[in-house]
């Protein structure tokens, strides 16, 4: 997607977690709680992946896509199909996304990575300089600031 932008991806605190649970340090109960509802949302949003699950091995990992912003008003929180988030990107000015991992076998869940998306991501013509010639990242930070100002 062109305006995704400050992700955060978690994959060590993942690895953090499994080496953990290797050393027998947390148990299987510790990491396998999937709540009723995200595995409800894994399986009618959910997006399938070849990847396996780290801890029963038997079932393929499903991630959920979960979105959340001031424009959002009552759909914040809902899980979206991935194929839906490009669209809000263009109507909405920005939205963060946190994708989660979930086996639906074991109840495994990892927050994987989170990102923003919006059209505060666009640039003018796409290589980042503005019509007026100021570079659209400049200009973006001077907007940013004078919105935090107003807050």
């Amino acid at each position: 997607m062109r305006t995704q932008r400050q992700i955060v991806d978690y994959s060590l605190q993942k690895r953090a977690v499994l080496r953990e649970l290797m050393a027998s340090r947390i148990g299987t109960y510790d990491v396998c709680d999937a709540s009723p509802y995200l595995k409800n949302a894994a399986r009618f949003h959910g997006e399938p992946t070849d990847l396996r699950c780290p801890i029963c091995r038997g079932e393929n990992l499903t991630l959920v896509h979960y979105i959340y912003g001031d424009e959002l008003k009552q759909s914040a929180g809902q899980a979206r199909t991935l194929a839906e988030l490009p669209v809000l990107a263009m109507t909405l000015r920005e939205f963060q996304v946190f994708v989660v991992e979930v086996c639906l076998g074991c109840d495994w869940n990892h927050l994987v990575e989170q990102y923003l998306l919006g059209r505060d991501g666009l640039t003018g013509d796409g290589d980042g300089v503005g019509a007026d010639g100021q570079d659209a990242a400049a200009t973006e930070g001077v907007g940013r600031r004078r919105r935090e100002a107003q807050r």
